[in-house]
């Protein structure tokens, strides 16, 4: 009844009806189905997809002034609307028109042009989601009453807890505090539902944070018993598998990792050509549709890494073990082999389910110091040296090829913290990335498009990678601020990917290369998970999904199962393949959703332990690169990645004005120019360690 209500009323071009009008044009008959049809045309208003107006009349949202979207509320109070699947700029509302809707909540916004006549305004006429029903904060003693403050700086409101509420909580603890009225206008109300520690404490700065972007640390009771049924496994299982453990398979993973799920085969063929096997563990044979282990790795959508834990997606006897491709121990697998010619084509595929016994369990950083000529290790390795050598070889062919094609290769650095005892950062050093990690991205690049474009050639449900454009205004900005530091870009309205590609070349080893690496990686839009393939525009790819880490993310798990079922069991009816398109669409927003609130967290971690590391060096000076120019200021990275604002204020050699076009600040009088790419001396003026800010002031020189 919806999508013929939906239907009907994309194609009146914005012509109201009323509920009884709608029963005449969709020929409803009878008291139950027009009963069907307010319930179907209510559930419709409540979501927003079609909007009333006073006479009880309706039509498509998109018809009128209405939007909806996701608000990102500032500190100062006003808040900027993100629409909802839109390329249009965000809506700016203002603090007295937000209502009690609170930061992250989804509002549905009435627009409207702003006095100035420059930019559109809104106003929040209705909360569809909330964001909030717990928050995180420190509870504070006032006279006799209790309150939180929240670590969300965004909400201004006092927030009351009633002392029957508190819970066993004291002041200066933090805690998890569920709201039980929103009403600004009197009072937010909470209670304590969960006491993190005392505000100081080790890792209580951390497992705020985990809790702040609503991921549970700890799996459900009924999720660790169903995972604890998988001990050993199905020997029944062996005879629906190719048998593959007299190969020379074994798995290259970091130093620390836990669970591997990913294992490597590479051999020369008769024909000169080259055998790649990419084996990944069969996760999909434990984790089944509907199940609790489904249903919570689909809530989680992926595991996260911080800096002294990691929170996985799924139990870890299973992701530590069974599903873990562990040395000398037979696991089950699904397995993608190629045949690559010379020039690193895939001439021939095959994707099964297999059994395998990883042979070796190589690391990074050994494989590493073997090509840098290891005799020690080479000589541990030698059964595995060639084998070695030739994947150094055929990851360079195919990265050859790919950069042929146009994909664009950003080299951007990654932090490493190191703790001390008490959980706090002691050092701040950048990862180092060798030909090992580069070998085994090719490999799990091209096993992921050869996935990807053989379920496309077959029309069914799938879940893909995709990259869209970039929008072409951001593609301009970047071009004009290439040009004014003297690289020039052909294109206008588009620019090929091998333009890009030039650019980048172009700022290799010059002062511009960060401020370009930076503004280009600023214009692309986000990649995210469709259930239509619309292309991967970084990797200059058609095809692309995620199939090589289903231990860690959601779609690949998905992957997995949709492989098992199409192929394996040969199962295209179309009861499954109807089932499947319904419910693609939702995996795809779910997981993008939980991969974005991820990579969050992981970030504002970092920033707060890297402000933690930095308020040891308060007064202190160090070189680094302007990595960001805005109207307030510009934001300046050191070679280690921690990054602080230098705010306009402190500017206060000249009066600076913001060139948006060229994002430039220019001294009025001096004519001192701050732009992306410029190395400068800056002294750390101040830090706000759990927020992750940390202040810089221009050096003066001596």
């Amino acid at each position: 009844m919806k999508k013929n209500i939906l239907d009907f009323l994309d194609g009146q071009n914005g012509k109201r009806y009323s509920i009884s009008d709608l029963a005449d044009a969709l020929d409803v008959k009878g008291s139950d189905e027009y009963k069907d049809l307010a319930k179907a045309v209510n559930k419709l208003d409540e979501e927003a997809k079609i909007v009333a107006n006073n006479k009880n009349k309706y039509t498509l949202l998109k018809y009128t002034s209405y939007v909806t979207g996701v608000l990102d509320v500032k500190e100062k109070g006003f808040a900027f609307l993100i629409i909802d699947d839109s390329d249009e700029d965000d809506i700016y509302i203002h603090q007295k028109n937000l209502g009690d809707a609170m930061n992250g909540d989804r509002v549905l916004a009435n627009v409207t042009k702003s006095p100035r006549g420059f930019r559109k305004e809104g106003t929040v006429e209705r909360i569809l989601d909330r964001n909030y029903t717990h928050l995180i904060g420190t509870v504070v003693k006032r006279g006799k009453t209790h309150y939180l403050i929240s670590d969300d700086k965004a909400i201004k409101a006092d927030i009351l807890i009633n002392d029957e509420h508190l819970n066993g909580a004291k002041p200066h603890d933090k805690v998890q505090a569920k709201i039980i009225n929103y009403a600004f206008d009197d009072q937010m109300v909470c209670k304590v539902t969960h006491i993190i520690g005392p505000m100081n404490e080790p890792g209580v700065d951390i497992l705020s944070k985990i809790l702040a972007h609503d991921i549970d640390p700890a799996f459900p009771p009924e999720v660790i018993e169903e995972a604890k049924q998988f001990t050993t496994l199905d020997k029944n299982e062996f005879e629906h598998r190719r048998d593959l453990r007299d190969r020379l398979i074994f798995t290259i993973d970091g130093d620390d990792a836990k669970d591997f799920d990913d294992a490597i085969e590479i051999k020369t063929l008769d024909n000169g050509n080259i055998h790649l096997g990419v084996h990944i563990a069969d996760v999909s044979h434990y984790v089944t549709e509907k199940s609790e282990l489904d249903k919570e790795a689909y809530r989680r959508g992926t595991s996260v890494y911080l800096v002294d834990r990691v929170i996985p997606m799924l139990p870890e006897n299973l992701s530590n073990n069974l599903c873990s491709l562990m040395p000398d121990e037979d696991r089950f697998a699904i397995s993608c082999e190629m045949e690559l010619d010379k020039e690193g084509r895939v001439k021939h595929h095959e994707i099964f389910p297999s059994v395998i016994q990883s042979k070796a369990r190589m690391t990074y950083r050994k494989v590493n110091r073997i090509f840098d000529g290891d005799e020690a290790l080479r000589d541990q390795y030698d059964f595995l040296f060639e084998t070695i050598e030739l994947m150094h070889s055929t990851a360079k062919t195919l990265r050859t090829m790919r950069t042929k094609k146009g994909s664009l290769h950003f080299e951007t650095d990654e932090p490493y913290i190191k703790l001390d005892d008490q959980g706090r950062a002691k050092e701040v050093l950048l990862e180092e990335r060798g030909e090992s990690e580069k070998i085994i991205e090719e490999f799990m690049l091209i096993a992921n498009q050869t996935v990807a474009e053989h379920v496309y050639w077959m029309e069914l449900p799938f879940i893909y990678r995709v990259h869209e454009e970039p929008k072409e205004e951001k593609l301009q900005k970047l071009l004009t601020m290439a040009n004014a530091l003297g690289f020039r870009v052909k294109g206008k309205k588009t620019i090929a990917h091998a333009e890009l590609q030039k650019l980048l070349k172009k700022v290799e080893d010059t002062a511009s290369e960060k401020g370009i690496n930076t503004m280009m990686l600023r214009s692309m839009q986000k990649a995210e998970y469709k259930p239509d393939n619309l292309g991967h525009f970084g990797l200059a790819f058609t095809h692309y999904t995620h199939f090589t880490s289903p231990i860690r993310r959601y779609p690949d798990l998905i992957v997995h199962r949709l492989l098992r079922e199409y192929f394996f069991k040969g199962n295209t009816a179309k009861k499954t393949v109807n089932h499947y398109d319904a419910i693609m669409g939702d995996i795809a927003q779910q997981s993008s959703k939980t991969e974005r609130n991820a990579i969050s967290l992981e970030r504002d971690v970092l920033d707060m332990k890297k402000a933690e590391y930095m308020s040891n060096y308060i007064g202190e000076t160090f070189e680094g690169h302007v990595s960001s120019v805005t109207s307030f200021g510009v934001y300046v990275a050191l070679p280690n990645t921690i990054e602080g604002l230098v705010h306009i204020t402190a500017l206060d050699d000249d009066y600076y004005f913001f060139n948006e076009d060229l994002l430039m600040l220019i001294g009025k009088h001096k004519r001192n120019i701050y732009r992306m790419g410029d190395t400068v001396k800056v002294k750390v003026d101040s830090v706000n360690v759990f927020d992750g800010q940390v202040d810089f002031v221009i050096a003066k020189e001596d």
